[in-house]
């Protein structure tokens, strides 16, 4: 959801995690689709696969994960939604595009 919403927002962005699933959640998908934005092309990335020296800022969402080897500026400490109701995704989705905005101010 970070990577779709950053960028509807004109950062540059890429996702990854340190245990990626298999595929994007759907709900996570439907979530961010109903803002109009689409995740088309987004797939699970590893932190491994990602250069981070491109980048201004890496943000961790949180989750509990700790990345000894990534330089991580800001952890906003959310809540992985998955395998939680709809409703938790909304509200990740809401806080992530909240702070991704204050980001941009």
């Amino acid at each position: 959801m970070a990577e779709a919403l950053a960028r509807s927002l004109g950062h540059v962005s890429e996702s990854a995690g340190t245990h990626p699933g298999g595929k994007v959640a759907e709900n996570a998908i439907y979530v961010v689709e109903e803002l109009g934005i689409s995740m088309e092309g987004q797939f699970p990335k590893s932190i491994d696969e990602i250069d981070e020296s491109g980048f201004d800022a890496i943000i961790s969402m949180g989750c509990g994960v700790e990345c000894p080897n990534l330089p991580i500026d800001e952890d906003w400490g959310l809540d992985d939604p998955v395998g939680m109701p709809i409703e938790a995704y909304r509200e990740t989705r809401d806080l992530i595009r909240s702070r991704l905005s204050d980001l941009s101010n």
